[in-house]
């Protein structure tokens, strides 16, 4: 790709918070790796989808593209203007090109205002619309776009389904004509019907309106219909990201491949006879990753040599992108699955010294 063709550019982004401890006097004992050095671009007008289980740094990264969340270091390039180093002024400006849309849509909608204040507000604060009939104008046709009446402009947010509540929630990133819009798990908070809804609108705004999206979700098949790539974090990093058919047909980082195992097929010959791949244990603590690759505590194809001593770094294979030192001989069928027992990682500063501490043998599915 071509410097215009890429909207975003994540450069080595980190986003570490302290962990304090103390009364009177706090100290700083540690910090929580949320996110961990993470590379990725996003082309313009097409959709990015955030991948991994819960706590693995998705909501974090996308929070600290928008600069919501200030990162630790890294850099995060937006149509060309560095955005880690932009004076508040100039950021508060850029703003409006970049919009976010909420996990919880009543959560994120203030409940004492109506829909029309809810979305005058941004238009106000970014100078948009000469007068109020400049600003309502604009706003009925937001209404328009997202598929709520007219009517909608003075009731609360409390007097709409969950569904309508979401499509006030993208009304109110639509409104100020934004490029890029981040959406924070944008359905899971929706019943399948009312899903499928909000996402083939999300679809037909992006066709109309140009817009590039970065998704972040957990549920795969909402991910593989709406994305053109797909990036699979895990513990604060990265560790695979191809085209969204290549990703779901020939996943090559174990954690993709045990994280694609978990979808459920329609069809109960094949779901029957196709591998299914259990994760030993939970996701390490963030304040305390393992060293060398992260997943290498859990990973059925671990070696001893390199897995545990050398943090992966992302690299081209046959039109992916992957963090795994012997993702080659796993694809190939070369190195089999072995047992992994679950390890605990302690995190820094609590209890005992941080370390490794063996737990039972058992595998815990895959959530």
């Amino acid at each position: 790709m071509t410097g215009s063709d890429v909207l975003v550019e994540v450069r080595d982004l980190k986003v570490h918070f302290p962990i304090k401890r103390g009364v009177l006097f706090e100290r700083t004992v540690g910090h929580v790796k949320a996110v961990d050095g993470v590379d990725l671009s996003i082309p313009r007008g097409k959709t990015y989808g955030l991948v991994g289980e819960s706590g693995c740094g998705k909501s974090t990264l996308g929070r600290a593209l928008l600069q919501l969340t200030p990162p630790t270091a890294g850099e995060v390039s937006f149509d060309g203007v560095e955005l880690t180093t932009l004076a508040p002024g100039k950021l508060r400006t850029m703003r409006k090109r970049m919009q976010m849309i909420f996990q919880d849509p009543m959560s994120s909608l203030d409940p004492r205002q109506n829909v029309e204040s809810i979305l005058t507000e941004g238009l106000q604060a970014h100078g948009i619309g000469g007068n109020r009939d400049e600003r309502r104008k604009i706003i009925a046709e937001t209404l328009d776009k997202v598929g709520l009446p007219r009517w909608a402009l003075s009731r609360y947010p409390h007097e709409f389904s969950g569904g309508q509540r979401q499509r006030i929630g993208i009304a109110r990133a639509l409104v100020l004509g934004p490029e890029l819009i981040v959406a924070d798990e944008p359905v899971s908070a929706l019943d399948v019907s009312i899903q499928a809804q909000v996402v083939n609108l999300l679809d037909e705004l992006q066709d109309n309106l140009g817009l590039t999206y970065l998704v972040i979700a957990h549920d795969l098949a909402v991910v593989r219909h709406i994305s053109d790539i797909v990036g699979v974090m895990y513990l604060g990093g990265l560790v695979e990201e191809a085209p969204s058919d290549r990703l779901y047909t020939e996943p090559l980082h174990p954690y993709t491949r045990a994280l694609m195992s978990a979808v459920p097929v329609p069809d109960p010959d094949v779901e029957d006879r196709r591998e299914r791949i259990l994760l030993a244990g939970d996701l390490p603590s963030p304040a305390n990753p393992p060293s060398g690759c992260r997943f290498h505590t859990r990973c059925p194809w671990a070696q001893p040599t390199r897995c545990a001593d050398e943090r992966p770094v992302l690299r081209e294979i046959g039109g992916s992108r992957v963090a795994c030192h012997f993702a080659e001989q796993i694809a190939s069928g070369e190195l089999r699955p072995h047992k992994v027992s679950a390890e605990i990682v302690r995190p820094e500063g609590e209890g005992e010294e941080p370390g490794v501490v063996s737990a039972p043998s058992e595998p815990g599915s895959f959530v």
